[in-house]
């Protein structure tokens, strides 16, 4: 779709270079969802993909960084890069996305999690891990804040004019943690009605991410693996499930409490 509004597009060279972000100009990286519906508000775009950033850093102290302008692509690819027990997990996110592999090979890490859709799978992914994101604030500081608490709702997050999200960054607990991901959607190639990720830590201790049937993530937490009813009870008790055309707040419910169970089983399962 043409953005007939805008009237420039400005290559971001050096973080300087973002003061030109406000109100009416946006942030341009893959552009996947920028392009995909009208932007009258905008009249202009700042390019934050020729500031150059490393898509994927192995950080020394065993964790890892991805770029905000890191591609699904590349972050599908750390399913075979990586050989650490949540691997899996980076392809099985990325493959419940609703677009193809063209969108795959433009769309970003930053723009999925910035565009704050319920059912924006690298939301599922950097919740899911417990992951933290660094922020760029338009004053010139720097914010690191969990990724489960960077989106706040339907379309909606932490950012200000002028912020950009900089990178995700995930612990080496978490990259050494057993995962599982379970997704159900209304049609084969609809949008995801509910993903959920679970991860077992080598402590023993286990987290429920709950996305896309809720308008931001869930997160259910516990020192071990819970019994089947306990974990039952916490997921029928979420009050954040919502309805749209993608699905009803009561089968989201429901299908949600079946899928945790699934993961649950399957992450209480010795490999």
């Amino acid at each position: 779709m043409d953005l007939n509004t805008v009237t420039a597009v400005v290559a971001a060279r050096s973080r300087a270079d973002l003061a030109a972000l406000d109100e009416r100009t946006g942030v341009l990286a893959g552009g996947s969802w920028l392009y995909s519906e009208p932007q009258d508000h905008l009249s202009g775009l700042v390019d934050i993909t020729a500031l150059g950033w490393a898509a994927v850093t192995e950080r020394t102290d065993g964790g890892l960084s991805l770029a905000a302008t890191c591609t699904l692509t590349e972050v599908a690819s750390l399913s075979t890069r990586l050989h650490r027990a949540a691997a899996p997990l980076f392809r099985q996110a990325c493959e419940a996305l609703y677009g193809s592999f063209k969108v795959w090979h433009v769309a970003t890490i930053g723009g999925n999690l910035c565009a704050s859709l319920p059912a924006g799978p690298m939301t599922s992914l950097a919740a899911g891990l417990d992951a933290d994101v660094v922020i760029w604030r338009a004053d010139g500081q720097d914010e690191v804040l969990p990724a489960a608490a960077f989106v706040t709702g339907n379309k909606t997050n932490v950012l200000s004019p002028g912020d950009v999200l900089r990178s995700v960054e995930i612990s080496p607990d978490a990259l050494d943690s057993r995962t599982a991901l379970r997704k159900i959607a209304l049609s084969a190639l609809g949008r995801s009605g509910a993903v959920l990720v679970g991860r077992l830590a080598p402590d023993g201790s286990f987290v429920l991410t709950v996305t896309a049937g809720t308008v931001r993530p869930v997160q259910l937490g516990y020192p071990t693996l819970p019994a089947a009813a306990e974990l039952d009870a916490d997921v029928a008790g979420i009050q954040e499930w919502f309805t749209d055309p993608h699905g009803a707040a009561d089968w989201r419910r429901a299908v949600s409490r079946l899928l945790a169970e699934e993961i649950r089983t399957e992450l209480g399962t010795p490999r």
